[in-house]
């Protein structure tokens, strides 16, 4: 279950590089339809919008991808279980004091 998860996280980190990378390369270098018409300082702002959206593309699908992920009901180790409750049932008094802060007093 972990390793699915990490190799999940691992492909989407990769995406959130390699997809805006590409976009600006195909940009730069005329590769994508219509960019040869754009001028040089529009072709920066789309290329860099396209590449934002795509990275939020990603992020959105990652997080679609995560929200599928079965749900598992997690039971607490019984021990721990009892060491929590019977901490929280200790009376609570007034805290020890160190020798520390009673010769600071004196």
């Amino acid at each position: 279950m972990a390793a699915a998860v990490i190799k999940k996280f691992f492909i989407a980190s990769m995406f959130m590089w390699i997809a805006p990378l590409a976009i600006l390369y195909g940009f730069n270098h005329n590769l994508l339809p219509g960019s040869t018409n754009l001028s040089p300082h529009a072709m920066t702002l789309v290329s860099g919008f396209v590449a934002v959206i795509s990275v939020n593309i990603v992020i959105a699908f990652y997080i679609y991808m995560a929200m599928k992920e079965p749900v598992d009901k997690h039971e607490p180790d019984p021990k721990f279980l009892a060491d929590a409750k019977a901490s929280v049932s200790q009376p609570t008094g007034e805290a020890p004091t160190s020798s520390e802060s009673i010769k600071k007093r004196e």
